[in-house]
């Protein structure tokens, strides 16, 4: 099976079946660094850090969240993607906010599993994180 497919998704937020949408599929063919240039060929990109502090969002090469925006005759389409050692999933979102929510989920269960270095007074749950940690990680200038 390709990395690479165009399929019939049903967007998570809508509940929406739209044809024709570049998925993200399994990709075992060689390591992490490998699909993220794959990737990035097809409007993808893996992000490094999430929240207030730029913390970790996976741990690269072997775990990753990539993002896309995308549109339909409709409006726009928001994908998340996990990588977890060749084994992807793919998900899409009508609105950013829920792309963000998605990755927020993503990163929140790596901080709370040690799995990546995230804040250390951490909630019970993502959505209790403060809003500067549900969000992306932002260069302060200099």
């Amino acid at each position: 099976m390709n990395a690479i497919a165009t399929a019939t998704i049903t967007t998570a937020d809508t509940g929406e079946e739209i044809d024709g949408i570049t998925v993200l599929r399994d990709y075992h063919l060689n390591g992490g660094y490998d699909w993220m240039d794959l990737i990035a060929e097809h409007g993808w990109a893996v992000i490094p850090s999430w929240g207030s502090e730029g913390w970790d969002l996976g741990q690269w090469p072997y775990v990753m969240v990539a993002a896309t925006r995308t549109a339909d005759r409709i409006g726009n389409l928001f994908g998340v993607a996990t990588y977890c050692e060749g084994d992807v999933t793919c998900t899409y979102y009508r609105t950013k906010a829920r792309q963000w929510d998605a990755i927020t989920e993503q990163a929140f269960f790596q901080w709370k599993n040690g799995q990546a270095h995230g804040p250390a007074d951490l909630p019970e749950a993502a959505a209790e994180l403060p809003s500067r940690d549900r969000q992306p990680y932002t260069v302060p200038a200099a």
